[in-house]
C-alpha cells in the first residue's frame, strides 16, 4: 500500500511540475564566434630607440538569448554571455568592471554573466518592458550603446502608424544599502534618465521607411559628494531625430543629436558654471545594384573648444555599437579585446569616436549568395585641437586622425555559419603626435583578422 501511495504521490508531483512547464514556451537564440587577430603595433606612438611591439591572439564569445513565453502577450526576456575570453590568455581581476560594456565584470563574462532580464507585457493599453535591458538604443546604429544595460521602465503604445514611447532609466544608484554604506549623509547622489519619443512608419509603392524623434533629460548628481568647492550637478537635455528610408535600390539613413544643459556647482562654490552645447550628425547611403553595391558614410561629433572655458561642446560620442573601420574608432575588437590603441599624450585610435569629422566610401560585390567582398576607404580629422596635460595649444600637432583602407570578405558556409577575413591599414595622422616636436614620432599600423560566426 505504501508503494502505491508513493507512486501516486510521485505522479502527482510530476503532474504539478508539468502543469507549470506546459504553460511556458521557451525560445532560444544566440551567437558564438571564435576569432584570431594580428595587430602590427599595439600603439602608434614611438620615440627614438623605443619601438612598439606587435600582438596576436585568438578570442571568443558565446551570447545566448532566451525568451520564456508565458502567453502571447507576456514573456520574460533574458540574455547572457559566456566563455568570453582569450584562448589561453590571462584572466581578469575579479574587480574589473566597465558599466558601458556589460552588467557583469570582466571575470564574470569569462565564465557566465547575465546582462538582460526584463518582463515584456503587451496589454490593452500599451506595451510595458520592466527590468535590465540595453540602454541608449535609438534610431540608427550611430550613438547607440546597446552593450550598456541598465534597469529601466519602458512604455510604448501604437497609434495608427505612430508609436509613442516613454522611458525611465536608473543609470547609477548611490543609495544606502547592504552593499553600499559610503553615503551616510547624502541622499540625492544618483544618476537618472527620462525620455519620451515617437516613431512614424510609412510604406508606399516607391518609398518605405521610418522616422522618429527622441527628447531626453539626464540628471547626474553622483558628483555632488565631491565636497566643497568641487561638488556639482550635471543636467543634460537632448534631441535626437532620425530617419531610415528605402527608395528603390538605395538605402538611406541619418541621425542628428543635440545636447544642451549645464554643469552647476553646488554649495556656493566660487567656480563658474559650465554650459553644454554639443552636436553630432550621421548620414549613410548604400545603393544595391545587382551583384554590386556602393555607399558612403559621413559623421560629425563636435569637440570641446579649449578657448571656451565656460562651455562644453564635446559631450557627444558616436557610441560603442558603431565600428566604421577595422582599426580607427573600432571598439568591438581593439577597444574591448585589446584594451585600446593609443598615441602620444593619451590620444586614442580605437573607439568610440568623438571630436571628429569622418568620411567613408565603400564598394562591394556579391558574386554569389554566399560571398560578400567589400573595400572601404575612410578619412578622419579632429574637430578641435586638444591640448591638455599643461601643453600649450600652439604646440599641438595638426588634427588629422589619418586614412584607413579596409578589405573585408565574408563567406556564408551554411545559413547559420559564416567566415570573415579582413585586413586594415591605417596611415596614421599627426593628431596622435600630441605635440608637434621631432622626438614624438608616429607609425602606421595594420591588422589582420579572421572570424568564424555561428548564429542560431
Amino acid at each position: 500500500m505504501k508503494k502505491l501511495w508513493l507512486v501516486l504521490l510521485s505522479l502527482g508531483l510530476i503532474m504539478a511540475f508539468g502543469v507549470s512547464a506546459f504553460a511556458v514556451d521557451v525560445k532560444v537564440s544566440g551567437e558564438y564566434y571564435a576569432a584570431g587577430m594580428y595587430l602590427n603595433k599595439v600603439g602608434v606612438d614611438e620615440h627614438p630607440g623605443d619601438e612598439q611591439i606587435s600582438t596576436a591572439f585568438f578570442f571568443q564569445r558565446l551570447r545566448v538569448g532566451t525568451d520564456f513565453v508565458v502567453s502571447p502577450s507576456l514573456k520574460l526576456v533574458t540574455r547572457f554571455d559566456a566563455m568570453e575570453r582569450i584562448w589561453g590568455g590571462a584572466r581578469s581581476n575579479p574587480q574589473d568592471y566597465d558599466m558601458w560594456q556589460s552588467a557583469g565584470t570582466y571575470a564574470e563574462n569569462e565564465n557566465i554573466a547575465f546582462d538582460i532580464v526584463y518582463i515584456d507585457y503587451n496589454s490593452l493599453i500599451g506595451r510595458f518592458q520592466i527590468g535590465y535591458m540595453p540602454d541608449y538604443v535609438w534610431g540608427t546604429v550611430f550613438n547607440n550603446w546597446s552593450t550598456h544595460p541598465t534597469g529601466q521602465i519602458k512604455y510604448s503604445v501604437p497609434v495608427g502608424p505612430f508609436t509613442l514611447i516613454a522611458i525611465y532609466a536608473k543609470e547609477w544608484d548611490n543609495s544606502y544599502s547592504a552593499l553600499n554604506s559610503s553615503y551616510t549623509e547624502d541622499t540625492d547622489v544618483d544618476a537618472d534618465s527620462y525620455r519620451i519619443g515617437g516613431i512614424y512608419k510609412f510604406n508606399t509603392d516607391k518609398v518605405k521607411g521610418e522616422t522618429g524623434i527622441l527628447f531626453g533629460y539626464d540628471r547626474d548628481a553622483t558628483d555632488k559628494t565631491d565636497g566643497y568647492p568641487d561638488a556639482y550637478l550635471r543636467r543634460g537635455y537632448y534631441i535626437q531625430p532620425y530617419f531610415k528610408v528605402k527608395v528603390g535600390p538605395v538605402d538611406l539613413q541619418g541621425e542628428v543629436g543635440y545636447e544642451f544643459g549645464d554643469y552647476k556647482w553646488e554649495d556656493n562654490s566660487p567656480n563658474t558654471n559650465v554650459n553644454i552645447s554639443a552636436l553630432s550628425v550621421f548620414l549613410d547611403a548604400t545603393a544595391n545594384l545587382g551583384m554590386f553595391y556602393a555607399g558612403g558614410s559621413f559623421a560629425y561629433v563636435s569637440g570641446d573648444d579649449p578657448g571656451t572655458a565656460d562651455k562644453l561642446e564635446g559631450t557627444y560620442g558616436a557610441g560603442l555599437d558603431w565600428n566604421p573601420c577595422l582599426i580607427l574608432f573600432n571598439n568591438d575588437v581593439l577597444g574591448y579585446w585589446l584594451g585600446g590603441v593609443y598615441g602620444h599624450t593619451s590620444t586614442q585610435v580605437s573607439g568610440p569616436m568623438n571630436n571628429a569629422w569622418f568620411f567613408q566610401g565603400r564598394i562591394g560585390m556579391k558574386p554569389t549568395p554566399q560571398w560578400d567582398l567589400m573595400l572601404a576607404v575612410s578619412y578622419a580629422t579632429a574637430d578641435k585641437k586638444v591640448s591638455g596635460f599643461g601643453i600649450d595649444i600652439n604646440e599641438v600637432a595638426n588634427g588629422t586622425y589619418g586614412t584607413e583602407i579596409d578589405l573585408v570578405g565574408t563567406y556564408k558556409i551554411t545559413n547559420n555559419l559564416s567566415y570573415m577575413l579582413g585586413v586594415g591599414y591605417l596611415f596614421t595622422g599627426d593628431y596622435y603626435k600630441g605635440v608637434d616636436r621631432p622626438v614624438d614620432n608616429i607609425v602606421d599600423d595594420y591588422m589582420l583578422i579572421n572570424k568564424l560566426v555561428l548564429s542560431f
